[in-house]
């Protein structure tokens, strides 16, 4: 992990197309503003476990899901 110091206003420059910059600071909180291409997805990292999470209960199949295509696969192979 790259750390680095910045005073309110100042930025850094990810990969020519990503730019951070410290809007302030108050206590415990320190706002950043974040500049990038629009296809460029920006999420808090909370956000981004909840959402992978939520990805990969979607593609678990549940015991039931594959009990019906089981089902509906005999079905099929008695017509």
């Amino acid at each position: 992990m790259l750390v680095l110091s910045r005073k309110v206003g100042e930025s850094i420059v990810i990969q020519d197309q990503i730019e951070v910059t410290v809007l302030g600071v108050e206590g415990d909180n320190v706002r950043v503003g974040i500049s990038a291409p629009k296809d460029v997805d920006i999420f808090r990292k909370e956000v981004y476990l909840a959402i992978q999470q939520s990805n990969r209960e979607s593609a678990a199949p549940t015991q039931a899901n594959l009990n019906a295509l089981m089902k509906r696969m005999d079905d099929s192979n008695k017509k």
